[in-house]
Order: structure tokens, then sequence, then C-alpha cells
């Protein structure tokens, strides 16, 4: 019934794919990017708030993303072991004047914990679902929350720790770190890596999540806030990539409209 019931979902999933997995989504409400690669279907999404942004001054933005992984044969995914993400040449970051946490600190505890002894460094928030399948017995699924923290910035790379607490089966601390750095590559400006450590032992996947950021503060009687963007061409433009343990890669593109005020 489990597999039937997720052959089900992929076929409505697949039919919303766009082409080579590339989607522009101009809706109040925008709709998923659907990706496929092999035996897995990948469904994406995320915007911008607020979508009114200066056209050529620096406004504080936020952002809020989300994923659903599954498989058409209902079987257990693969591992996700790195997302690599592009933004838009007008999106920018920066942690100036915030202050930080080390990976140390968050390490082995659950998320209250690491809340109180980071808690002005939380960037954003959401939840993550991993799925375990151990040898020879029935895979579950497990959801907990996500903490986004900064950890600082170093040689002009913006480090952000994602802590989230899932019983895996025994209640668990994982946390993946992000690395944020400015690139050149035509409309993209903004590039992201995600390495994501081993869950369970390996037999752990993250099938799901969802997060939102915005963090605005007041740094030396400065407004300042984490992630700040423009709108001079009417969009903002986004690309990811997800490695699998398996060596499968997903990829796929989102473009939101955003309009430029004086």
């Amino acid at each position: 019934m489990r597999r039937a019931m997720a052959a089900a979902l992929a076929a409505v999933l697949l039919a919303a794919i766009a082409a080579a997995g590339f989607a522009i989504a101009r809706d109040a409400a925008p709709k998923p990017v659907v990706v496929r690669a092999g035996n897995m279907v990948l469904a994406i999404n995320g915007d911008i708030t607020p979508r009114a942004l200066p056209r050529h001054e620096l406004a504080p933005m936020g952002f809020w993303g989300s994923g659903r992984l599954m498989t058409i044969d209902g079987s257990h995914p693969p591992a996700l072991e790195k997302a690599v993400f592009d933004a838009d040449r007008d999106v920018f970051v920066s942690v100036k004047g915030l202050p930080a946490c080390t990976a140390a600190q968050l390490e082995a505890r659950e998320t209250k914990k690491a809340e109180a002894v980071c808690g002005r460094a939380i960037l954003g928030r959401g939840t993550a679902s991993v799925e375990v399948a151990f040898p020879e017995q029935k895979a579950f699924t497990s959801t907990g929350p996500l903490v986004l923290f900064n950890g600082g910035e170093r040689s002009g790379v913006v480090r952000v720790f994602a802590h989230t607490y899932v019983n895996v089966p025994a209640p668990t601390a994982v946390v993946a770190t992000v690395e944020v750095s400015r690139v050149d590559k035509e409309a993209l400006g903004l590039h992201i890596e995600v390495e994501v450590p081993k869950i369970a032992g390996g037999a752990g996947s993250v099938v799901g999540g969802r997060f939102s950021m915005r963090r605005v503060y007041t740094f030396r009687g400065k407004r300042r806030s984490f992630i700040a963007g423009r709108c001079p061409d009417g969009h903002i433009l986004g690309r990811g990539s997800f490695t699998y343990s398996d060596e499968s890669v997903l990829s796929g593109s989102i473009l939101r409209p955003c309009t430029a005020r004086d």
C-alpha cells in the first residue's frame, strides 16, 4: 500500500515537471519546481519577502524554502550528502555585528539547549524530516525542529549551522555546515554549499524540510539585515543541485518576481 501511494503521488508530481527541471513561477502562491533523477522525485519551493524592493539600494529581505524527496517505487531513498545553491547577484548576506556560535556549542544538544547557548545567533527556523531504514527493519520517518545559527565570517565566507534534533531512533542532534560566499556567474552572485553529515550511521536520509530566514538587527546604531536585496530587473533567480550517496544528482531552478520601488 505504501509503495502504491508513493507511485500515485509521484505520478502527480511528475506531471508538473518543467522542461529540464527549469520552472518560472509568477503566481501569488508559488508552485513547487519538481525534478526527477531515476527513481527519485524532488519538489522544491521558495520565495522572497517582501517582494517590493528598491531598484538600486539594498533593503532587508527574508526568504523561505522547502523541499520534499520521494521515490517512485516507495523504497528508501539514498542519503543527501551535499547541496549547492546559487542565488541572484542582487541578493547579499552579512553577519557584521551579529553574535556567532560554534559547531561544538550545538553538537549533542537538544533544540532548547542549543537555543539557550546560541540564542542571539539564530538566523531562522523550520522543520526537517528524516527517513531511517536499518537492515531488515521497517523504515520510519522522524520530524524535528530546524534552527539556523550564525557561525561567523572568515575570509569572506559566511558560515551557518543548520541544527535539527530528530529521533533516529534515539534522539540525536544533526548539525549541517552551510558556507556562503560571493561569486560572479552572470545573473548569479551568491554561492551556498551545504555539507550534510551521516545520519544514523548512513541509514538516515533527509526527505523533507522547510525553513524561513529574516533576521533584522541593530549594530552601532544602524539597522542591518542578515539577508538584503534589490530589484533592478523584476525577478530573483535561484538554482539548486543536490548530490546523494548513490551519486544521483537532482537540479532545478526557481525564478520569483519582485517589484522595483524607488
